[in-house]
């Protein structure tokens, strides 16, 4: 017997068909003998629905201003998965499983005061475990907690992913099943490449740099999590045939298993390619090159809330000024701008350049730390595509390169085969 605790996203819960199929992937599990809990999304695209119902009231009732209380906005948004929380419970009953349904504030999973983004701070798991020893399926509300002030706090988007594991790790769970709609972490997008291989185990440390780096089967704050609790989490697609063969396997079930990477026996060089597009690039030409004067650029777009990713400083020859150029997402870039504008004197910089439509492509893999001339290879592998690079960055397991947006797909394609990743 094992401690199991599985998450639907949206698309699995999408319609009443859909959750009566992931009734009967949970009553696989309960047949097994396996202690259950269960987190779920909203049906898709019900979020998105009633965020906007939330945006539009203000220009509705003709309010002057276009902000709203935020805490009235997570108890609107989070209703979506209180719904099919209580849908999955009657479904499972209904197929005579004891099951019932609880919301974040009842477990209650305790989070920070960020309304609409909130952070969890806290999980005592006694009263999941207390419902496992009931013989009980505890069909939990992702998404949503109880804030200090005593109010539902959402904890923005993929939320349901970081509820499940956060779940698993207070009721120490054997594993953590993510069900969604694709059977696994694949090589890179099968979109781009048809030839991309699904893994079967990648590590806590690969996977949090797939999905920061674009890759997007899973939140990057529940792979944060998991890599620090150590919860050992399986990616498995939630339109398999409950009943298919190797589907209630405990130990090997198809799909991909994140882990320590101690658990990886062969580990390979490059595990994967992820990109994001729509990246901009900001150059800054002759700053001062004196103590400070990064932060003095770098602080006020931190304030502004801009994530600046990639940054590339030139040496200064002359010991006075330097170029510096960075990235950040296409629709911050006007944002950016006018921060940097605003602190032109201050900083000391001639001009300002700008390009958007930049795509950044990563090469990642643990086996990096012990092999030579990784990088190398994909820059050459680069340039005989004649595809120019515009920035590097790299770390001990991934090396970012950033491109011009319409050689994406190129870049990507030739990168993953000149790694094997095409090769069984």
């Amino acid at each position: 017997m094992a401690r199991i605790v599985m998450k639907f996203g949206g698309t699995s819960v999408a319609d009443l068909d859909r959750i009566h199929n992931v009734a009967r992937h949970v009553k696989r599990e309960v047949d097994a003998g396996h202690e259950v809990a269960v987190v779920v999304s909203a049906m898709s695209g019900k979020t998105n629905e009633l965020v906007g119902w939330v945006q539009g009231i203000p220009k509705a009732t003709g309010a002057k201003s276009p902000f709203f209380d935020a805490r009235e906005y997570d108890a609107v948004v989070a209703s979506g998965e209180q719904v099919t929380s209580g849908l999955l419970a009657i479904a499972l009953q209904s197929m005579g499983v004891n099951a019932r349904s609880w919301q974040g504030w009842q477990i209650p999973i305790r989070t920070d005061n960020a309304h609409g983004a909130a952070r969890i701070t806290d999980i005592d798991g006694s009263f999941l475990i207390k419902r496992f020893g009931e013989g009980q399926v505890a069909v939990i509300a992702g998404f949503q907690g109880l804030a200090p002030d005593n109010r539902i706090a959402t904890l923005g988007r993929g939320g349901s992913d970081t509820s499940a594991v956060a779940i698993a790790a207070a009721v120490k769970a054997d594993r953590c099943d993510i069900y969604t709609d694709v059977d696994g972490v694949y090589t890179t997008d099968p979109r781009i490449e048809p030839k991309a291989r699904r893994l079967s185990k990648i590590s806590f440390e690969e996977m949090l740099e797939m999905a920061s780096l674009g890759a997007k089967v899973l939140q990057v704050r529940s792979v944060e999590l998991a890599m620090v609790h150590r919860v050992r989490t399986f990616v498995r697609s939630s339109f398999e045939d409950p009943d298919a063969p190797g589907m209630g396997d405990l130990l090997n079930p198809p799909g991909t298993l994140i882990c320590d990477e101690d658990e990886i026996v062969e580990q390979q060089v490059v595990s994967g390619i992820a990109y994001a597009k729509d990246e901009a690039q900001i150059s800054l030409r002759r700053v001062a090159d004196r103590p400070g004067v990064a932060a003095s650029i770098f602080g006020p777009l931190a304030e502004a809330n801009i994530n600046v990713d990639m940054i590339v400083q030139n040496i200064s020859e002359d010991g006075k000024f330097t170029d510096m150029t960075f990235t950040v997402p296409s629709g911050d870039i006007d944002k950016a701008l006018a921060v940097l504008e605003k602190v032109r004197q201050t900083v000391g910089f001639d001009a300002v350049q700008s390009e958007a439509g930049m795509s950044k492509v990563s090469v990642i893999g643990i086996g990096m730390r012990s092999h030579a001339g990784v990088a190398a290879t994909a820059f050459k592998a680069l340039a005989d595509r004649a595809i120019n690079i515009r920035a590097i960055t790299t770390s001990e397991i991934k090396i970012s390169i950033l491109i011009d947006g319409p050689y994406t797909e190129l870049a990507v394609r030739t990168l993953h085969s000149v790694y094997g990743l095409d090769k069984q």
